[in-house]
């Protein structure tokens, strides 16, 4: 693993279980086995390491997420479902603090490299949710921006109620979203129908 990777590994890991402002550069550099230099070669400031740390939980997640939706065995419904049922597993986590975007923007809102990046990120999941939607052929943008809100919310609700199960309450909204926005109804009986025909 290179300096800068062993670096931001420490940090996000610190940065996310005890909060941003909490964790300075000395208990960073304390953590890593590192020179304050080194670290400062790498990250120029503390908003740097910060704003490197978002970024790269943000790829991941959308790897996680793409992952999902290129899945060429799963019909869209069945890709919403395992969305929300994945961020279920990671909830499911004593180590769970809820959405590190907006911990950190709660947190380092003033800086404006920060927010960007979680602005980034919110509107990247919409668009997630955006795609599965028009793969099921069907009006994309109000279905899209429940789902994602759905998702949203079943981050805040962990993080403040510390049920996991909010996010399977919040999968089987999704799923009545996904349903009314394509026609479709599952009845008792567990079979899924077409209400227009």
């Amino acid at each position: 693993m290179k300096i800068s990777e062993h670096i931001l590994t420490t940090a996000g890991s610190l940065f996310y279980k005890e909060g941003i402002r909490a964790v300075g550069i000395d208990r960073i550099v304390d953590e890593a086995k590192v020179a304050k230099a080194t670290l400062y070669r790498h990250f120029p400031s503390k908003d740097h390491l910060v704003a490197a740390y978002l970024t790269e939980r943000h790829e991941r997640v959308l790897l996680q997420l793409r992952e999902v939706t290129s899945a060429a065995t799963l019909l869209p419904r069945d890709q919403i479902a395992l969305i929300f049922e994945r961020l279920f597993e990671k909830a499911d986590s004593p180590e769970f603090r809820g959405c590190a975007f907006a911990l950190a923007v709660a947190e380092h809102g003033d800086s404006e490299r920060v927010v960007s990046i979680a602005r980034e990120h919110k509107n990247a999941v919409r668009d997630i949710f955006r795609s599965i939607m028009s793969a099921a052929r069907c009006s994309t943008e109000q279905a899209a921006a429940h789902m994602s809100l759905l998702y949203e919310g079943a981050l805040a609700t962990v993080a403040v109620g510390r049920d996991p199960q909010a996010v399977l309450v919040a999968r089987d909204c999704a799923l009545s979203v996904f349903d009314m926005a394509t026609g479709q109804f599952i009845p008792s009986g567990g079979k899924l129908y077409d209400q227009n025909h």
